[in-house]
């Protein structure tokens, strides 16, 4: 019987080794799926923020705004005017 349940165990061992290897590469294939997706996402939000941004632009250009500083970067006066008076003092 020991011989019978040696074989077994080599049997056992075999079938796990053949269902990890599967469900890795079963893995493999769900992670790459998304991975794909994910990048797909990105250029396509990548895309929609260009085309936002020149819509932006258009509208300023028609409301004669162009010249205009950007909301996202405000002028830095005040702090540029404190620096000036301690450079003074």
């Amino acid at each position: 019987m020991d011989g019978h349940n040696l074989e077994d165990s080599k049997q056992s061992t075999a079938d796990m080794s053949v269902f990890v290897q599967n469900l890795l590469q079963q893995m493999q294939s769900r992670f790459q799926t998304m991975s794909e997706s994910i990048i797909t996402k990105i250029d396509e939000m990548g895309d929609r923020i260009n085309e936002l941004e020149q819509s932006i632009n258009d509208l300023k250009a028609e409301m004669g705004m162009e010249g205009s500083p950007s909301p996202l970067a405000p002028p830095k006066q005040k702090s540029d005017g404190a620096n000036q008076e301690d450079d003074s003092a």
